[in-house]
């Protein structure tokens, strides 16, 4: 063996000849054995170099080209190669062949033409300047191919690949190649050179074939054979390794691989490659518009796309890259086409909805018929080109309408189909509801309040069952019992009206006794209206409690009629009438109702505006009050900090009008913020008609710097606000130059400095006291009330349509919304009439404290409550006040139609006539009546106008001089009634004060301030003068000199006394103010407070004075406190002995005279309930008596709770006394102290309290603040017994909510808070958001699914519920109750099972509503709904299966709630456990859920 010695010894050089059958196509037939594409394979494997046609048939021209050469050899270049030891070799290729002249078809004649065997075996080859060859199309063109030369124009053949094609090859016979190849062989042999065999194609090989070569080498002294596909690229480098191992002794010998398993081999590398070729065009081509130059550019740098071109070349590639794109238009159309047939249900919907239309039509006529319909190019488009997924509409990606082409397809049609039998089965289904329905409403069987289950076997039939589920029934079911339960309470609401001389005879107070209880049920109970609510007697009862509660109290807000009230009515009409754009700066001083209240915005940045708070309020008293002058404020603060413009920091909100704002600043900085805020606060208020904001009166002050002061010179700093004060016309304080101590920012003669200049601009601008000047109230010569009754059928417009276009109608100088001024000519005079509209309601708080000269009583003549009302009201009445009768009719045809008209109209009538009053009827259809007919009405009330004021008076300083127990005698001392000056609730402003007489140097000097019997306790002059007029009026005789006009307005009444009394006693002169003539509107829902244990009692400071029956709740009542309290501030001079008894002696002899008799005693049809007032004691359970009271107090000490029994209701009828149960509550029960909010105590914060959006963001979902205390107590406090239920330390709670707003990544580890305070700070952080987690709206929907039955169909209903949550009510409750599901996994340890978590947490999570029967009765609905949530947290948040119910203990409380029905409604009163003490284990009803539910309230 010779090697080229001249080679590189680093890099070995191997020279192999490729040989095998070759000559013309006789010899080795139509192709050639492959010799060629084993040489391509090898030298250039890549996929794109490999060509399968290399021809020998060549033209002179190509044969004597410098590749070729004239030789019949090819010279296919040098290859380097890392064999198996990886050592790098080079190699020079050469074949042997024998070219074909493509003329003669003989060999070409070259310069040594011998025999192919002969010239195959040669060792030395020589051809000067030969070219590498490429492939067949570079003959001819060399120079568009790289030229590389033969090194040095010879090479020295190191070794043999000898091939031999073991395919069926055309027009060759395998045995004569085999013969051929044996004596090419053997001349090989004698070079002594290594020769290695090579199958080639065997991918197309024939097993006789390879095993006859197999035979061949084995005969030939261990030749090795190597099976190989050039095609494939299979054992190629093989076949020449194995060949160089050979050459080179000293290399490994080479492990030969069968064809198959190399090919196995092959295979898996490109599939491998053709995978991740998939994926990368995947990952970049997203749309079927791609094409294949910008694709493959962006391709080749990526070596999973090197990798496939290599194995497989570019055009596999694109045909790859091709079906990707196909792949991606075929799923666009899909998706298109999906879009398209999902629209056709709703186009059908919206252009043939009518089945009458279509229900006998194909789907060819229904799209002729679409094309017909006005919106049918809303819904389709038509399309030139068609199908539409050949057309370019498919890229139309803004167009959404349907291709009308598609109605021709199968799933069209099919979607019609549907349409039409969905119409078909809604008509069927419409039919079974109306059917059921009126099933309903015509069976006698249906009853409110029936249950379904007793309900079902009357109205269900077959039909019913077959076409619509059960649920379906059930909920028409529920809506027709919704509407005649509403209708029946309706009706029941007008029976009590029509029963309202009943009502106001017993007198009813706050605790009315279980004796009135019964009269009023007896009374009631053979009524039809009555007995409807039979299975509603909760219900019921709440109805006659709440009408109680509109007796003793009436407002706009208890009106059985709200919010259509007339009192509502008529403020509004007058208002509208009389307010102005001129008048418009006047507005608050007719509606501001803070007449004592100041509102105060402090504005400033960095905690100033906090801090001035803060020490603003340690000034103030513990209710917020603060002393000016020797005068009690009510002071509320709003610090702002932030942005004015958001919300949450608007100077203005729907319960705070500011009435002055301090300005805070220390640096520029805040100076600047200050500026800005006060801007943009006006800019928000321009062209509103209340832009008050606007002469908002503002102080600026300069307060103390904190810290450092550089840079900023205290000089500075106060000129800059000099300029901004003069630039905004505002105050400028620089208390800081004062040299003021570091603790404090302005002083408390600063503080009281800035509050009375407050009061001075609200007195600037009429909102201190809208009270009517002396000459404007002496100038009314008569007060006439007007009463209309709420929910008449007549407009309250067309009753004081006559009134308000009258010319001489005004505005009243009262300040009551109600009344208006006319001046009408009566008799020879004109006369200055105040008419007030009223309510009956509202009236009857008027009759005995107020100075009315006359009545106009209207009511409806076919209704029957407002005459009963006119009645009750008439009762009452003095009779020498007139009375003006006016009936509401439908016209005189309704009248003689209707018996009830009739009946209404002659009984109005015939009281006139008793009563000695005017009778009108007025037809509602031609309301447009004139003043002129109530003329001879007022001409009356003009002539016995001195007797009505001079027994008005007479009445006042009667009351005013009997003592303090004579006037708490009275059933309805203190009664709301009577004492029309105590407010509805703290907001309720003061009325205004009226001062008697005018300002005359003839009188005695008197305080504006002052009241009537102020007056008089301060001397007896002027209760002389007053007695002497009344005398004076009564005798006829000449006045005094100085005649006083009538009195106005007086407001002294029996509850009243004690307060003044008390003043007078400490020699202090009091205020008492006189409201208008309608009381105040409304009532605070936060002046509700537990029952007290007596109404009537003498009171120094009347606080608790009238209970109100709750909307829902069946034996509960709930007392309104009053904030009208005695204040008492000094002494005075006056005393008992200097009043002037002559002069009340003669008041009282004057009233023994003329004393006037109410309208009951005069009228038979009046009063007809009158027995009632004497047959038993007037007044509540606790006026009873002394000896009655103890009884029952021992009583009660022995029998707690509302289900026991007091003994002496035993001997009662059990129908009743079940009755008067459901109606008493336990007067015995101590008040509750109200948990005090600890984030309104001493800051105002910015995070807790805030609605649950302003907290969370996307990017964090849970608030952080729960975030971290769930991260604290599941690190810490898992095993701490009593989780949740034990309560935390509440200044603790205080101070981590405090300094978590200060600072929110405050670590609660460092500040080591015990567990109980961070869950108990956790839950009041949900406490405290404006809205509960679970929304009020989603309650009603958890409650309807809770009630199903089937437990898999609950757990699956309330799922799809809890999917409709917002989206950060979902994530927040989700984290919640996930947190809550792994404390209860700890229930061994901390003993607070998933049970025990609901009772403690249901409150807090949801909060419901309990202005409504169902929230109140579904408080274990609601307990156990989240009892469900907790047990199954991972089915319902996490798609997990649902878990089994833990095993049922048989006296749990879920299997005893059904015997203990008073647990889902009120709570029993316990005590609830001690702190760290386990809850008791469960072996009553009673023990394991009162103590957790008592001591769950007592947390929250």
């Amino acid at each position: 063996m010779m090697m080229a010695r001249k080679q590189d010894v680093r890099i070995p050089t191997y020279n192999i000849s490729v040989v095998g059958l070759s000559g013309t196509e006789k010899e080795k037939g139509q192709c050639g054995i492959g010799k060629s594409c084993l040489c391509n394979r090898f030298v250039r494997p890549s996929a794109d170099e490999f060509h399968l046609d290399h021809t020998s048939v060549l033209s002179t021209s190509d044969f004597g080209g410098r590749v070729v050469n004239n030789d019949h050899f090819l010279y296919w270049g040098e290859v380097s190669r890392s064999l198996e030891d990886c050592v790098e070799c080079k190699m020079h290729i050469v074949e042997q062949t024998e070219f074909i002249d493509d003329q003669t078809f003989q060999p070409h004649r070259s310069t040594a033409l011998q025999p192919y065997i002969k010239r195959a075996a040669a060792t030395k080859l020589a051809s000067a300047e030969k070219l590498m060859y490429f492939c067949t199309d570079q003959l001819g063109l060399e120079q568009d191919f790289e030229q590389k030369q033969m090194p040095d124009g010879k090479l020295l053949v190191d070794g043999f690949l000898l091939g031999i094609d073991v395919s069926r090859g055309m027009n060759r016979n395998f045995d004569d190649q085999l013969k051929f190849v044996s004596n090419l062989y053997n001349q090989l042999a004698k070079t002594k050179k290594p020769i290695v065999v090579v199958l080639t194609k065997c991918d197309e090989g024939v097993e006789r074939y390879i095993r006859d070569a197999h035979t061949f080498a084995l005969s030939k002294k261990n030749l090795q054979v190597v099976e190989t596909s050039a095609r494939s690229n299979v054992n190629v480098d093989l076949a020449f390794s194995t060949l160089v191992q050979l050459i080179d002794k000293s290399r490994g010998k080479t492990k030969i691989i069968p064809y198959f398993e190399a090919l196995k081999q092959q295979s898996q590398q490109i599939a491998t490659a053709k995978d991740k070729y998939e994926w990368l065009v995947s990952r970049i081509v997203k749309n079927h518009n791609e094409n294949w130059l910008s694709v493959s550019r962006k391709m080749q740098a990526s070596p999973e796309y090197q990798d496939y071109v290599y194995l497989e070349g570019t055009q596999k590639a694109k045909k790859l890259f091709l079906q990707h794109i196909h792949r991606l238009k075929h799923e666009h159309i899909e998706r298109r086409r999906k879009l398209y047939l999902a629209a056709l249900p709703l186009a059908f919907e919206a252009l043939i909805p009518n089945l009458d239309e279509i229900d006998h039509l194909s789907c060819i006529k229904a799209k002729k018929l679409l094309e017909t319909k006005p919106e049918f190019l809303k819904w389709f488009v038509v399309l030139e080109e068609t199908p539409w997924d050949a057309t370019s509409h498919i890229d139309n990606m803004e167009n959404e309408r349907v291709p009308f082409d598609l109605m021709d397809t199968v799933p069209a049609e099919q979607l019609y189909e549907a349409h039409l039998e969905r119409l078909r089965n809604e008509r069927k289904r419409a039919e079974m509801r109306r059917a059921f329905k009126e099933n309903l409403e015509t069976s006698p069987f249906i009853t409110p309040g029936k249950p379904w289950e007793e309900a079902r076997s009357f109205i269900m039939n077959e039909d019913f069952y077959q076409w619509l589920e059960e649920s379906v029934y059930m909920d028409i079911y529920g809506k027709h019992q919704k509407q005649i339960i509403d209708k029946a309470k309706e009706e029941f609401q007008e029976l009590l009206l029509e029963y309202s001389e009943l009502f106001y005879e017993l007198e009813l107070d706050a605790k009315p006794s279980k004796e009135k209880m019964g009269v009023i049920q007896d009374v009631l109970g053979e009524e039809q209206r009555f007995k409807a609510l039979q299975k509603l007697q909760a219900e019921r009862d709440a109805l006659i409690l709440k009408h109680i509660h509109f007796v003793y109290h009436p407002t706009k807000e208890t009106c059985p009629s709200c919010p259509t009230c007339v009192d509502a009515k008529i403020e509004h009409l007058i208002s509208s009438r009389f307010i102005r754009p001129s008048d418009r700066n006047q507005k608050n001083s007719l509606s501001d109702p803070n007449i004592d209240r100041i509102n105060l915005v402090i504005l400033g940045k960095d905690g100033l505006a906090r801090e001035l708070a803060n020490e603003i309020r340690a000034l103030c008293t513990n209710d917020d009050k603060y002393v000016i002058d020797g005068k009690m404020y009510e002071l509320s603060l709003r610090p702002i900090e932030g942005n004015v413009r958001l919300p949450v920091n608007s100077f203005q909100t729907p319960t705070f009008q500011p009435h002055g704002c301090l300005c805070l600043y220390n640096s520029k900085e805040s100076l600047s913020y200050v500026v800005e805020s006060i801007e943009k606060s006006r800019e928000s208020t321009l062209g509103r008609r209340d832009n008050h904001l606007v002469h908002l009166p503002l102080t600026l002050i300069l307060v103390n710097k904190r810290g450092d002061t550089s840079g900023e010179t205290l000089h500075s700093l106060i000129q800059q606000g000099q300029q901004i004060a003069s630039k905004l016309q505002c105050v400028f304080l620089d208390p800081a130059s004062a040299g003021i101590g570091y603790g404090r920012n302005i002083n408390e003669k600063q503080i009281s400095q800035v509050l009375k200049g407050l009061l001075d601009s609200k007195r600037n601008l009429n909102l201190v006291s809208s009270t009517a000047s002396i000459k404007d109230l002496a100038d009314v010569d008569l007060r006439i009330v007007m009463c209309l009754m709420c929910g008449d059928p007549f407009s309250a417009d067309d009753i004081l349509f006559p009134v308000l276009q009258s010319q001489t109608c005004k505005s009243s100088h009262c300040g009551s919304n109600n009344s208006v001024l006319l001046e009408l000519p009566i008799g020879l005079h004109k006369k200055r009439i105040e008419l007030s509209v009223l309510s009956y309601h509202s009236s009857f708080s008027i009759r005995k404290s107020r100075l009315v000269h006359g009545y106009i009583v209207f009511y409806s003549a076919k209704r029957k409550a407002s005459l009963a009302m006119l009645r009750a009201f008439l009762c009452e009445v003095q009779d020498i006040i007139p009375i003006q009768l006016v009936a509401l009719t439908d016209g005189a045809v309704d009248v003689l139609d209707n018996d009830l008209s009739r009946e209404q109209l002659t009984e109005g009538e015939e009281i006139a006539q008793e009563i000695d009053g005017r009778f009108t009827s007025l037809p509602c259809s031609q309301p447009q009546h004139k003043l002129d007919i109530f003329h001879p009405f007022f001409k009356d009330v003009v002539e016995k106008k001195n007797i009505i004021e001079a027994t008005h008076m007479y009445d006042n300083v009667a009351e005013a001089c009997s003592t303090t127990e004579e006037v708490f005698n009275s059933p309805r001392a203190g009664s709301p009634l009577c004492n029309s000056n105590l407010q509805d609730s703290e907001e309720d402003m003061e009325p205004p004060s009226y001062s008697l007489f005018r300002e005359d140097t003839t009188l005695p000097s008197l305080s504006k301030d002052h009241s009537k019997l102020s007056m008089e306790l301060e001397g007896n002059d002027g209760l002389s003068f007053i007695m002497s007029n009344f005398e004076s009026k009564l005798n006829n005789k000449v006045p005094p000199p100085v005649k006083p006009k009538p009195p106005v307005h007086f407001e002294i009444t029996k509850g009243d006394l004690s307060y003044l009394d008390q003043g007078h006693r400490d020699g202090q002169r009091k205020s008492m103010s006189s409201s208008p003539w309608l009381p105040q509107d409304g009532f605070d829902p936060s002046d509700y407070a537990e029952p007290m244990d007596a109404v009537v009692k003498p009171r120094n400071e009347e606080e608790n004075i009238y209970s109100v029956p709750h909307d829902s709740t069946q034996g509960k009542i709930i007392t309104i406190r009053n904030i009208n309290k005695a204040q008492s501030n000094g002494s005075g001079n006056g005393s008992d002995s200097e009043m002037d008894t002559s002069s009340l002696e003669r008041g009282r002899k004057v009233s023994i005279v003329s004393k006037p008799v109410l309208y009951r005693t005069r009228c038979t049809r009046l009063g007809r309930f009158a027995s009632y007032r004497t047959s038993f004691s007037v007044g509540s359970d606790d006026e009873l008596g002394p000896i009655r009271k103890k009884e029952e107090d021992q009583a009660s000490q022995g029998y707690k709770g509302d289900n026991t029994v007091i003994p002496y209701e035993t001997d009662e009828d059990p129908r009743r006394r079940n009755i008067l149960r459901s109606l008493r509550r336990n007067t015995k029960k101590p008040k509750p102290k109200p948990r005090p909010s600890i984030t309104k105590a001493t800051w105002e914060s910015t995070y807790f309290g805030v609605p649950l959006t302003t907290v969370v963001t996307p990017e964090k979902p849970i608030p952080i603040f729960i975030e971290r205390c769930i991260e604290y107590i599941e690190a810490t406090g898992l095993s701490t017994e009593g989780i949740y239920r034990v309560s935390g330390n509440k200044s603790e709670m205080e101070s981590l909510q405090r300094q978590f707003d200060q600072d929110h990544n405050l670590d609660l580890a460092e500040k080591d808070f015990t567990v109980n305070t961070v869950a108990g700070a956790m839950k009041s952080f949900f406490s405290e958001l404006p809205d509960p987690l679970v929304p009020y709206s989603m309650q009603i929907d958890l409650v309807e699914a809770h009630k199903i039955n089937d437990r898999e169909q609950k757990l699956h209903a309330l799922k799809e519920v809890l999917k409709k949550f917002p989206k950060e009510n979902h994530e927040v409750f989700k984290y919640v109750i996930s947190h809550l599901n792994k404390v209860s996994h700890n229930n061994k340890v901390n003993l607070m099972t998933s049970e025990n978590l609901s009772i403690c947490f249901w409150p807090t999570l949801m909060r419901p509503d309990f202005s409504t029967m169902d929230a109140l009765t579904a408080t274990r609905t609601y307990q156990t709904i989240i009892e469900l949530f907790i047990q199954q947290c991972p089915f319902f948040f996490y798609n997990r299966p649902i878990s089994e119910p833990p095993g049922a203990v048989p006296s749990s409380p879920s299997a005893m709630a059904a015997t203990v029905p008073f647990l889902t409604s009120t709570p029993v009163p316990g005590q609830p456990s001690p702190p760290q003490s386990p809850p008791p284990t469960p072996q009553s009803p009673l023990q394991p859920l009162l103590p957790s539910q008592l001591q769950a309230e007592h947390t929250l």
